[in-house]
C-alpha cells in the first residue's frame, strides 16, 4: 500500500543560479526542471558562470516574486534600488557561456541589469539567460532517458526530505536552515534518509527517478543571509562524519522527471521501487 503519510511540504525555485530560492505554491515541471528554475545566470567577463563555491557575497542578493518576473535587492546595500528581472529575456544578444565542463548558447539579459549586478558586486558581470532551445544534457552515464537540466548544477530537480535535516541539526553544534542545501522538492514523513533507496516515487500524479545522493560542497557552509561561512566548516564538517561514501559527502538525491506535469504543495508523495 502506497505510504501516505509522505507529503510535498515545500516546493523552491532558484531563478538565478546561485542566488536565493523562491518558495512557490505550485509549479509547473518542464524538460529542464521546474519552470522558471536556474534558467538566469551570471558570467564574468570572461562568460565563466559565477557560484557562491568561490563568491559567496552571491548569498546577498535576495530574489523575490514580481508581476511576470523577480525582484532583486542586496541584503546590505539598501542605497541600491530593487532591480527588475522579467521571467524570460530575449534573443537580440547572444553569447555562449562555460557552465563546468559545458558551453552553452544563451541570451544576454537587460543591459540595466548588467549595470546593476556589477555595481552591487564590484567586477564586471552579465546576467544571461537559457532558452527553452538550447539543449544542456544530463550527464551521460546516469542518462538514458536523454534527460536535459537548465543552469543547475547536474540535474533537473533535487529532492531532501525535512527528517533528514532535523536529523543533522540534532548532531550540529547549531542548527542550520533548509537553504543551504538548495531543494527543489522538500517532503514531509517517513524516517531519515529513507530517500537514499528510492529509485522510483511519484509526487501527486507526477512520476520521477531518484537517480544517486547528491555530494555536497563548501557551499552549504555559508549562512545564506550574511555570506558569512560557519566556523570549522559546518554542516559539512558533521556530515562527512556519517555521510561519507568514498571522496563525496551526500545529501539529498538528485531527481529526473517526466518532462511536464503539475506539483502542488500538499501533494502526496508515493515511493513506487527501491533500490
Amino acid at each position: 500500500m502506497p505510504d501516505a503519510s509522505l507529503t510535498l511540504s515545500q516546493l523552491l525555485i532558484y531563478p538565478i543560479k546561485s542566488l536565493g530560492g523562491v518558495a512557490v505554491a505550485e509549479a509547473k515541471v518542464t524538460p529542464q526542471g521546474l519552470r522558471h528554475d536556474r534558467r538566469w545566470l551570471l558570467v564574468d567577463a570572461k562568460n565563466q558562470f559565477l557560484t557562491q563555491r568561490q563568491h559567496p557575497e552571491l548569498a546577498l542578493l535576495a530574489v523575490a516574486a514580481a508581476h511576470n518576473g523577480w525582484l532583486l535587492t542586496h541584503r546590505q546595500r539598501p542605497e541600491l534600488l530593487p532591480l527588475y528581472i522579467p521571467f524570460e529575456a530575449t534573443p537580440e544578444r547572444t553569447l555562449f557561456v562555460t557552465i563546468w565542463d559545458d558551453l552553452v548558447w544563451a541570451w544576454r539579459g537587460p543591459a540595466v541589469a548588467d549595470e546593476w549586478l556589477s555595481r552591487a558586486l564590484d567586477r564586471e558581470i552579465r546576467l544571461v539567460y537559457m532558452s527553452d532551445m538550447v539543449r544542456r544534457d544530463v550527464e551521460p552515464e546516469r542518462n538514458p532517458e536523454g534527460q536535459v537540466v537548465s543552469f543547475a548544477d547536474a540535474y533537473p530537480f533535487l529532492l531532501i526530505g525535512e527528517a533528514a535535516l532535523a536529523d543533522l541539526n540534532q548532531r550540529l553544534p547549531a542548527p542550520v536552515l533548509l537553504n543551504r542545501f538548495r531543494p527543489n522538492l522538500v517532503f514531509s514523513g517517513g524516517p531519515a534518509y529513507d530517500d537514499d533507496a528510492w529509485a522510483e516515487f511519484r509526487v501527486g500524479e507526477v512520476p520521477f527517478r531518484a537517480v544517486k545522493g547528491c555530494a555536497r560542497c563548501v557551499m552549504t557552509t555559508i549562512d545564506q543571509q550574511t555570506a558569512t561561512k560557519t566556523p570549522q566548516g559546518e554542516p559539512l564538517r558533521t556530515l562527512a562524519s556519517y555521510r561519507s561514501t568514498g571522496s563525496k559527502v551526500l545529501f539529498g538525491q538528485n531527481v529526473t522527471g517526466p518532462g511536464h506535469g503539475h506539483l502542488r504543495v500538499g501533494d502526496a508523495v508515493t515511493v513506487l521501487r527501491r533500490r
